[in-house]
């Protein structure tokens, strides 16, 4: 059964990106900037205060009664934010980011860039009814060993792993233009990414990142969820920026970063309209 199903799903993936699939043809909508680099630039000092905030960052967006939900995270002070938004099916999309951050710097970029973005892609997709129940996921605990990520998938049961078409794993973005880490990622999800870029005229280039190891996704890969993560870095980064003081808002190329949002808008609302079961 779940190999039947998602070999479907990826045989939708393939023949939609075949068929040059056209933005204008989606559904979603589009926070303007102002609320986005607002959005980014809400970081905090303290993580249990980027906890609040991604709390009311949520809210504002419009996931509250009983949407918006904390999980307790073993071995973390800090609690998962979990916002879903309901769907016709019970076929899930993940889409997660880290909201912690390394000790040196103001981990804007590592990663508020991609935690920040999670209410903004809710309120993109929350236009209409969606086919994927779709599940944002702010992760504690990342630098920690991933023990938000981690927790959540360990903690979902079979059943449930099994409903899940796909994981998108945003980290590290608005150093400049949208990258997909290929080599780590599920060819098919990476091919409908590329496909929507083309179709979005924006930039869309595939870097591997390997000296990182992993992100939140692993946990999903050793579950045998398919995964895609999403990134802005490249192989000067290390060195020049991650984990220390320059990791500031000074960083950011918001054009870039406002780019990633669009283009991950449609990529997200792409993937739930070709789920079938």
């Amino acid at each position: 059964m779940r190999l039947a199903r998602k070999t479907g799903f990826a045989c939708l993936i393939a023949t939609a990106v075949a068929c040059a699939t056209s933005v204008t043809q989606l559904r979603f909508g589009v926070v303007n900037r102002p609320i986005v680099e607002g959005r980014l630039k809400s970081y905090k000092q303290s993580d249990s205060e980027r906890e609040t905030v991604m709390k009311t960052l949520f809210q504002s967006a419009g996931c509250s009664e009983g949407r918006l939900v904390e999980q307790p995270v073993k071995g973390s002070k800090l609690p998962n934010v979990i916002c879903t938004l309901p769907g016709r099916t019970d076929s899930v999309i993940v889409v997660g980011a880290n909201f912690d951050h390394a000790e040196a710097g103001d981990g804007v970029i590592d990663n508020w860039s991609g935690a920040s973005m999670l209410p903004s892609l809710y309120q993109a997709l929350n236009i209409e009814p969606r086919r994927h129940t779709f599940v944002f996921v702010a992760f504690a605990g990342q630098h920690q060993g991933f023990l938000g990520s981690r927790f959540y998938a360990n903690e979902l049961s079979p059943d449930q792993i099994q409903k899940i078409d796909a994981m998108v794993d945003i980290n590290s973005l608005g150093l400049g233009p949208t990258e997909v880490w290929v080599s780590r990622s599920d060819e098919k999800l990476v091919r409908a990414l590329n496909g929507m870029a083309v179709s979005l005229k924006v930039p869309l280039t595939g870097i591997n990142i390997d000296w990182v190891d992993e992100y939140d996704e692993g946990a999903f890969v050793d579950r045998k969820v398919p995964t895609i993560t999403v990134h802005s870095l490249n192989g000067r980064t290390p060195p020049l920026l991650l984990h220390l003081r320059k990791d500031n808002y000074s960083a950011v190329h918001f054009d870039e970063y406002y780019k990633s949002y669009r283009l991950l808008s449609a990529y997200l609302v792409l993937l739930d309209g070709l789920a079938a079961r």
